[in-house]
C-alpha cells in the first residue's frame, strides 16, 4: 500500500469523487488554504468549483438548494469560525428539512471546516465547534485522523443523504500513512482501535490521535499499556467499542480539542458512566481550557491538549487506584 500525506490523500479523494460523479461540486473555497500547497481542482473541473462573494450564509444556502435539486455539494468554509456566519443554514435549515418533510426531502451536503488551534490563529480563528454541532440533531459529524480514513469517510459523507460536517485539522496535513489503492467507503459509526492495551483506555479525536499515540508509547516504557480508540465519527457514535475497552481496563481518559465544559470529552465520559461501567478510578478529560485561544505560541500550547497532558492524566488514573 502506498504511503501518503494526509493533505494529499484528502485532495485526491475529493478529485476522485468529482471525477466519478458529476453531481459533486465545490462551493465556498476550493480546499486551497494559506497553510498548504495549492491543488488543481479548479483547473481539473471547470464549472464545478464556484467562485462566490465572501458570504458564508449565501453560499451555504446555495449549496442546500443545490442538494435539494439533486446535486452533491461540498462547502469549504476553511477556518471553522467562518461557519458561524452561516450558522442559520448549517444548524437550522439543512438538518431540519428531512424531519420537517417527514423524510420526503434530503439534504446531501458536506460542510468542511478547519477546526482547532493551528498556531497563532488567535481567539477568532481557533474554534473547535464540534460540541455545538453535536448538539444539533440531524447533522452527521466525521473527524478523520489518518490519510486512509479521510479517503474512506469522505466517500461515505458524499454518498449520505444527510448533511454532514467534515471536521478537518491543519495539524494533520503532514501526517503520513498507508492508503489502500482501492480504499472504499468507511461506514460512519465504527470506531477504530489504533493501539491495543490492557491498563487504561484513551479515547482521542482527530488531531489528538497522533498525540495520543505518542502518549501511549511514552507510558509503554513505564509498563503502562494504553488502548487508544479513535471514534472517527461523533454522529453516529460508536459507544459499544469504547464500552468494551473500558469494561476490560476499568480506566478512561478522553482527549479532545473542544473546551473542557460541555465539550466532546465531557459528553463521551457521560455516555460511558451512564452505562454503569465499573471504573477502577475516576475518568479524566484532557481538553482545551475554558478560555479564548491565545495568540502567542507559548500561551496557546498551555491551554490546548497535548501529549504531555495526556501522559499526566493517564498516569493519574492508573495510580489513583493504588492510592485509594
Amino acid at each position: 500500500m502506498p504511503r501518503m500525506r494526509y493533505l494529499e490523500a484528502r485532495n485526491q479523494a475529493i478529485a476522485d469523487l468529482m471525477a466519478r460523479d458529476e453531481r459533486v461540486i465545490l462551493l465556498g473555497g476550493d480546499f486551497n488554504s494559506p497553510f498548504s500547497e495549492r491543488n488543481d481542482l479548479r483547473q481539473r473541473f471547470p464549472g464545478r468549483v464556484f467562485d462566490e462573494a465572501i458570504s458564508e450564509m449565501g453560499y451555504a444556502g446555495a449549496a442546500i438548494g443545490a442538494a435539494l435539486g439533486g446535486m452533491r455539494p461540498i462547502v469549504d468554509f476553511s477556518t471553522a469560525s467562518f461557519m458561524f456566519n452561516a450558522w442559520e443554514q448549517v444548524v437550522n435549515e439543512a438538518p431540519n428539512l428531512c424531519y420537517m418533510s417527514a423524510g420526503r426531502i434530503c439534504v446531501p451536503v458536506v460542510f468542511h471546516i478547519l477546526a482547532g488551534a493551528r498556531g497563532a490563529g488567535g481567539a477568532q480563528h481557533s474554534h473547535s465547534p464540534q460540541s455545538m454541532l453535536w448538539n444539533t440533531p440531524g447533522l452527521k459529524i466525521f473527524v478523520p485522523s489518518t490519510p486512509a480514513d479521510v479517503v474512506g469517510l469522505l466517500q461515505t459523507a458524499v454518498a449520505d443523504p444527510n448533511p454532514c460536517v467534515f471536521v478537518d485539522h491543519i495539524r494533520l496535513f503532514n501526517e503520513t500513512g498507508e492508503v489502500p489503492e482501492q480504499q472504499g467507503p468507511i461506514p460512519f459509526g465504527q470506531a477504530c482501535i489504533r493501539r491495543p492495551g490492557e491498563d487504561v483506555t484513551l479515547v482521542a479525536c482527530g488531531a489528538m490521535v497522533p498525540q495520543a499515540m505518542e502518549a501511549a508509547e511514552r507510558l509503554a516504557a513505564e509498563g503502562i499499556e494504553t488502548e487508544v480508540i479513535d471514534p472517527r465519527t461523533l454522529v453516529p457514535f460508536d459507544l459499544a467499542t469504547i464500552l468494551a475497552s473500558v469494561e476490560r481496563t476499568g480506566r478512561l481518559v478522553v482527549a479532545d480539542e473542544t473546551h473542557l465544559s460541555a465539550g466532546v470529552a465531557a459528553e463521551i465520559i457521560t455516555r460511558v458512566v451512564e452505562q454503569g461501567v465499573r471504573l477502577r478510578s475516576a475518568p479524566r478529560r484532557v481538553a482545551t481550557l475554558d478560555v479564548p485561544i491565545p495568540y502567542t505560541p507559548v500561551e496557546e500550547a498551555y491551554v490546548v491538549p497535548s501529549a504531555e497532558r495526556m501522559v499526566q492524566a493517564l498516569r493519574a488514573v492508573v495510580q489513583q487506584e493504588v492510592a485509594s
